[in-house]
C-alpha cells in the first residue's frame, strides 16, 4: 500500500533530505520546487560528470518531488536498465521514509509505479492504450532472436536466399537485415540515407530489402507480435496523435530521464511529444559519455537540450568521488580538445594521487606479459583481482592476454559472451511458453515442433498451415500426423502447449512443462546436461513468481539474465579473479587499477570511425570513458606492433602501429611514460654492448663468396 500525497507532504523548505549532497547535487535535487507542488518546473538539464553522483542527485530529486507534494503515480522515471530504475527507485524510498521519519510521521512504503526501461514503459503502454489502437492487447514480444528467425523465413519466402546459391549477388544475412532495419527505425532515417551511412555494401539491395521489411512488418502484424524496435516505434506513432499525446502527457507531472546522452531519435521525439515545452522535464547524463552510436544513440540529443527546450536551466556536477585528481587531469585534458562539447572540469575529492602510466611495448604478446605482471603486482599490495580491470575496444584485443592468463594460471572473468536468450536450451523453453501464449507465433511454434524427433522444417510449416486452418486451435494439431516423427513425442508436445495455453494455467502448468523439456535434453544435447537443467528450473521458478504468462514473457524479453549454462564460467569457481571488459561493457562500473589495451591509432580510434568528425569525437569519448573508470591507477598500453596473420605469407607477420592521435602534447604531460625493456631482452642488449666480439659475421659471410 503507498503512501498518499497528504502523508508525504512536507514544508518545501523541510528539506534536510537533502542535506547529503554537495551544492550542485542539492540545487539540481530540489530545482524548481518553490512554488506549490513544483508542477511547472522549467526544462532542467543535469550534467552529470564521470563518478559525479549522477544516481544520488537523481533519486533525491525523485524523493524530492513526493516529498514537495507530487503523486508518485504522476512521476515517469525513464532509465536503460531494470536494475537501474529499481536502485533508483529503492533509494528515492529510503530518503522519503528516513525524511518522515525524522519527523516523526511514518510512512507507508513510497514507490514511484512508473518506473522503468524506455521499452518496459512502451510495452505498458501500448498494452492499455491497445483496444484504441488497433492492435491485440495479448500481442506478443520477439526478443532479437526470434525476429532475425522471422526476418529470415521472409527473406527465404522472398527467394532471396535462393538467389545468393544460384549465382546471384549475395544478399545479406538475416542478422545484417535485422541490423539495417533497427537502424533505419531508431534512427528515423529514409533507407536509403541509413544504407550509405552504415551499411554501404548493402546499398545495391535497396528496393530488395524495402520490400523484405514491408513484408516483415506484415508478418509481425498477422501474428500479433512486435519486435524490440516496435515498442519505441508504436509508442512514437501514438504520439504522433495529438490527442493521444496530449492524454499521455497529462498522466505525468513530471518526467525524469537517466542516461540522456544515450537516446535515440525515436525516444527523444517521444519525450518532446509528451512535454512539448519541457515544463516538468529533468534529463541527466553526460555528453562525454556517449558511446553508442552504433546503436543508433543521438549525442546532439544532450547538446542540443537547451535549443529544443527554450528556458533550460543546466546544473553541471564536476565533483567526482571516483578518481584521484592525476587521473582526472589526463581526463580533462583529452575532453578538452574535443570539437564540441560541454566545458566541465572533474575534480577530485580523493586527493592527488600517482600519476596514471603510458606503457610503450613491443608487440601484443610483451603487452599481455606486461599487463599481467602489473595486475599480480598489484595482488601483492592488497588489491584482489577484482577490483582490477582490463579494458579493450573489441573482444579479440585479449586473446593474447586470455593466453598469457591461463599460461599463469590467473583467473579471470570476460564480459561478453553467450547471453542467456541466446542458449538453445533456453529459446526452446521460452518457444513452449511463447507459443502457448500466442498460437499465431509462427517462430515459437516452428522451435516448439521440432523439439519432437523427426520434425524438421518442412513438417513444422505444414503442421502451422494446419493450425490456421483450425481456427488457431493448439489441440487441433494432435489430429495431425507428422510423417516421420515419433507420435508419442508428438502429442506429448501438443499437449504440454495445450496446458500452458489453458484458461487459469499460470503457473500451476509451469513445472510439468519443464519436467516435459527436461526430459528431451539428453535426445537435443550432449550430456551432460545438469547445468542446462538448472537454467530450465530456475526459468519456471521465476515464471511462478509473475501473475500471466505475458507480465512473466515480457520482463524476461526486454530485460533478460546475463547467465546461462551453456558458458562454462571458471572463474567463478575461484574466490578471486581478473575483470576483462570491452570499453562498452564497462560504462558504469568502477576499479582501483585499469589496464587500457592497444592504445594506438586503428583502435583509439579505430580505423572506420575516422572518416567524419562525429565518428572520431565518439572514439574520443570512448577512450575517456575507459579512463574514468580507473580510481587510483591507470595504465594505457601501446604496442609498436601488431600480428596480423593475412600478413605471414609476406614474409612479415607484424603490422607496425601509428601514436594514438589522442595523445597529443598536452594530455601526454599528464602521463608517466613507461617504456617496457624485458629482462631477458636487457640482459641481451647488455651482452651485445659490452666486451669485444667473438664473431665476425660479415668477414664469415664474405668468405661464403670468395
Amino acid at each position: 500500500m503507498s503512501a498518499t500525497v497528504d502523508d508525504l507532504q512536507v514544508p518545501a523548505a523541510a528539506d534536510d533530505h537533502l542535506a547529503g549532497l554537495n551544492p550542485a547535487q542539492r540545487e539540481a535535487a530540489g530545482f524548481g520546487m518553490a512554488a506549490p507542488c513544483g508542477w511547472d518546473a522549467d526544462p532542467l538539464l543535469i550534467l552529470a560528470g564521470a563518478g559525479s553522483g549522477k544516481t544520488q542527485t537523481l533519486s533525491h530529486r525523485a524523493a524530492h518531488l513526493v516529498l514537495s507534494g507530487v503523486d508518485p503515480r504522476r512521476i515517469l522515471l525513464l532509465t536503460f536498465s531494470r536494475r537501474a530504475a529499481e536502485e533508483m527507485t529503492r533509494r528515492a524510498h529510503a530518503i522519503c521514509e528516513s525524511a518522515l521519519a525524522t519527523r516523526g510521521r511514518k510512512g507507508q512504503g513510497v514507490r514511484l509505479p512508473w518506473a522503468g526501461t524506455f521499452h518496459a514503459i512502451g510495452a505498458r503502454l501500448l498494452r492499455e492504450y491497445a483496444p484504441r489502437l488497433g492492435l491485440d492487447e495479448a500481442f506478443s514480444i520477439l526478443d532479437r532472436g526470434d525476429a532475425a528467425d522471422l526476418m529470415d523465413v521472409a527473406r527465404h519466402d522472398a527467394g532471396l536466399a535462393a538467389r545468393s546459391r544460384d549465382g546471384g549477388k549475395r544478399f545479406p544475412r538475416k542478422d545484417t537485415c535485422l541490423a539495417i532495419y533497427s537502424a533505419a527505425v531508431n534512427r528515423q532515417a529514409p533507407l536509403v540515407e541509413v544504407l550509405d551511412g552504415w551499411f554501404p555494401w548493402c546499398a545495391e539491395h535497396h528496393d530488395d530489402l524495402k520490400r523484405l521489411f514491408a513484408d516483415y512488418t506484415a508478418r509481425k502484424q498477422a501474428r500479433a507480435t512486435l519486435d524490440y524496435d516496435d515498442l519505441l516505434l508504436y509508442w512514437h506513432l501514438v504520439m504522433q496523435n495529438g490527442a493521444l499525446a496530449d492524454e499521455i502527457g497529462a498522466r505525468f507531472d513530471h518526467v525524469l530521464v537517466d542516461e540522456y546522452q544515450d537516446t535515440n531519435g525515436l525516444q527523444a521525439a517521444i519525450l518532446q511529444a509528451m512535454k512539448p515545452t519541457g515544463r516538468g522535464l529533468t534529463v541527466v547524463g553526460d555528453d562525454a559519455q556517449a558511446i553508442y552510436g552504433f546503436r543508433a544513440a543521438e549525442v546532439d540529443n544532450i547538446l542540443d537540450f537547451p535549443k529544443t527546450y527554450c528556458g533550460t536551466q543546466v546544473v553541471t556536477l564536476e565533483a567526482n568521488y571516483r578518481s584521484t585528481q592525476a587521473i582526472l587531469d589526463a581526463a580533462n585534458t583529452l575532453m578538452g580538445e574535443a570539437t564540441r562539447a560541454y566545458a566541465k572540469q572533474l575534480t577530485a575529492t580523493r586527493g592527488v594521487g600517482v600519476k596514471p602510466r603510458h606503457v610503450t611495448v613491443m608487440d601484443t604478446t610483451a603487452e599481455a606479459r606486461w599487463v599481467v605482471d602489473a595486475v599480480l603486482a598489484r595482488r601483492e599490495t592488497g588489491i584482489d583481482l577484482k577490483r582490477q580491470a582490463v579494458l579493450f575496444r573489441n573482444g579479440h584485443h585479449a586473446n593474447d592476454l586470455e593466453i598469457e592468463l591461463i599460461r599463469r594460471n590467473v583467473p579471470f572473468k570476460k564480459y561478453g559472451g553467450l547471453k542467456f536468450l541466446e542458449a538453445a536450451h533456453v529459446k526452446d523453453f521460452l518457444g513452449l511458453l511463447r507459443w502457448a501464449d500466442n498460437p499465431r507465433h509462427e517462430i515459437a511454434a516452428w522451435r516448439s515442433m521440432q523439439i519432437v524427433p523427426g520434425v524438421g522444417p518442412g513438417t513444422a510449416r505444414q503442421a502451422f498451415e494446419a493450425l490456421e486452418a483450425a481456427g488457431d486451435r493448439i489441440e487441433a494439431l494432435a489430429d495431425f500426423r507428422p510423417a516421420r516423427a515419433d507420435r508419442a513425442a508428438w502429442q506429448a508436445m501438443i499437449e504440454t502447449v495445450a496446458a500452458l495455453a489453458a484458461d487459469n494455467a499460470w503457473p500451476a502448468a509451469l513445472a510439468p512443462a519443464a519436467a516435459w523439456y527436461k526430459a528431451q535434453l539428453d535426445t537435443r544435447f550432449e550430456p551432460p546436461n545438469t547445468a542446462r537443467a538448472g537454467d530450465i528450473d530456475d526459468l519456471a521458478r521465476i515464471g511462478a513468481r509473475y501473475g500471466d504468462a505475458p507480465a512473466f514473457l515480457t520482463e524476461l524479453t526486454l530485460d533478460p539474465p546475463q547467465a546461462t549454462g551453456d558458458h562454462n564460467d571458471d572463474a567463478l569457481a575461484d574466490e578471486d579473479y581478473l575483470i576483462l571488459s570491452t570499453v562498452h561493457s564497462a560504462k558504469g562500473q568502477e576499479w582501483d587499477s585499469v589496464h587500457v589495451l592497444h592504445v594506438a591509432d586503428g583502435t583509439f580510434p579505430n580505423e572506420f570511425s575516422t572518416k567524419t568528425e562525429a565518428g572520431l569525437e565518439e572514439e574520443r569519448r570512448l577512450l575517456y570513458v575507459a579512463m574514468t573508470r580507473a580510481k587510483n591507477e591507470l595504465s594505457l598500453i601501446s604496442p609498436l606492433r601488431y600480428y596480423v596473420t593475412q600478413q605471414a605469407a609476406y614474409g612479415d607477420a607484424h603490422v607496425y602501429g601509428a601514436n594514438s592521435r589522442f595523445l597529443t602534447p598536452a594530455v601526454m604531460a599528464c602521463f608517466e611514460s613507461v617504456v617496457d625493456a624485458p629482462a631477458h631482452d636487457a640482459g641481451r642488449a647488455a651482452g651485445q654492448a659490452g666486451g669485444e666480439a667473438t664473431l665476425d659475421l660479415g668477414a664469415a659471410a664474405a668468405a661464403l663468396w670468395q
